[in-house]
């Protein structure tokens, strides 16, 4: 199944890509299957995530739909704590679990986004978007992941503003907070990365998070996607807390 890598993780960036997402959480699920070194695990994921998003960003600001006006206050407030969670020294099982538990909740609110009819677009002043910022980053340094997963389904329930404009918010707050988690892995010295085993897998979701990030900017009507990114999402986080809480495998 290791030769199948690279086109797994192709697929995985290219329906992340398409909703302004990193694929940061399937990344670790997928990699704890083939890896044994946890930092090893948590420092590729990061990784990725910064390469598909850096993707999806230049596109977002290339079509326009990106506004640094509205996104500094959730940018400037995640990545302090976002730095400071990375550096938390959980055990696998404490990790794993808080990650399934978040991704599922997440599953869940992308479902109630995707069926939810639109609503009036309500504001955020900066001190919410700093405060949704803050929690968000806090938790995406933790779970060793960029965070928009969790903070696009929230801001579109809410009804903050359109999809797309969420989603280009999304892909710069995962670039941000990957790097911040990346920059306190590196300060707590559990920064690793084999570069044989990784060359292949970063070849793929650069394809994948081109191919995704241009859907996502395209007209198409990416609901579809959106539901089956949130299914995808909901089964890695059951698999993941069955797994490390229960040691049920699926």
């Amino acid at each position: 199944m290791i030769d199948f890598l690279p086109l797994i993780f192709f697929g995985v960036a290219l329906f992340y890509s398409s909703v302004g997402f990193g694929g940061g959480s399937s990344y670790l699920a997928i990699l704890s299957l083939f890896l044994v070194d946890f930092h090893e695990i948590r420092t590729l994921a990061l990784v990725l995530n910064v390469t598909v998003v850096t993707i999806g960003t230049a596109m977002y600001i290339k079509n326009k739909v990106f506004d640094i006006r509205k996104f500094w206050p959730f940018i400037i407030f995640s990545m302090p704590v976002a730095f400071l969670g990375a550096q938390l020294r959980l055990s696998q099982k404490v990790f794993f679990l808080i990650l399934g538990s978040a991704l599922i909740l997440s599953a869940v609110s992308m479902v109630l986004q995707s069926i939810k009819r639109k609503m009036e677009e309500r504001e955020l002043n900066w001190v919410q978007r700093g405060g949704f910022g803050m929690a968000i980053g806090f938790l995406s340094g933790v779970a060793g992941i960029g965070g928009g997963i969790f903070l696009s389904p929230v801001l579109n329930l809410y009804g903050w503003a359109t999809p797309r404009v969420i989603a280009s918010l999304a892909s710069l707050f995962i670039w941000a907070n990957s790097i911040a988690g990346l920059i306190g892995l590196y300060n707590a010295d559990t920064l690793t990365l084999k570069l044989g085993f990784a060359v292949p897998i970063f070849g793929a979701v650069v394809i994948g998070g081109f191919l995704g990030a241009y859907l996502s900017n395209s007209k198409i009507n990416l609901n579809w996607i959106r539901i089956l990114t949130a299914l995808l999402v909901g089964y890695v986080g059951l698999r993941i807390v069955l797994l490390y809480g229960f040691g049920i495998k699926i």
